[in-house]
């Protein structure tokens, strides 16, 4: 019983008891990238919404493994490390690294970037609305091979 209640924080009421899930059970928004197909699926309130191709670090760069929430989003950011190079609807979630859109959209599907995720803009964009509607603390970016 003690393993079925991990979690979950319990607390009893006369009428009854509430259910509190933990943070990262009750994401809205998931986007989930998986680096060896270069593919980003996005779900809501745990459905099923989108399946992108994405760029991820191409040889000689790195993009991170892991999960994390969104740090910070910016409607368009110009990067000063690689020549003020235009991410629009960036949402980073770990130092520099971030998600945003690209112009190069004929790279996408491979890896192509200094470790970004890059997505077609107007996905880009779709995404960006979602974290913004759901807040950012209700979005998880998770990275895995």
């Amino acid at each position: 019983m003690r393993a079925a209640m991990r979690g979950f924080i319990y607390l009893s009421a006369i009428v009854g008891f509430i259910i509190v899930s933990s943070p990262v059970a009750s994401a809205n928004v998931v986007a989930s990238i998986d680096l060896s197909s270069q593919r980003m699926h996005v779900s809501v309130n745990g459905m099923p919404r989108y399946s992108w191709r994405v760029s991820t670090a191409r040889r000689g760069y790195r993009t991170p493994v892991g999960t994390w929430r969104p740090r910070y989003l910016k409607r368009m950011h110009y990067s000063r490390k690689y020549h003020m190079s235009p991410m629009p609807h960036s949402i980073f979630f770990l130092g520099g690294y971030a998600i945003h859109g690209t112009n190069a959209v004929r790279s996408l599907g491979r890896r192509a970037s200094h470790g970004c995720i890059r997505l077609h803009p107007r996905n880009a964009a779709k995404l960006y609305h979602l974290v913004r509607r759901y807040g950012r603390r209700n979005a998880l970016i998770k990275i895995r091979y």
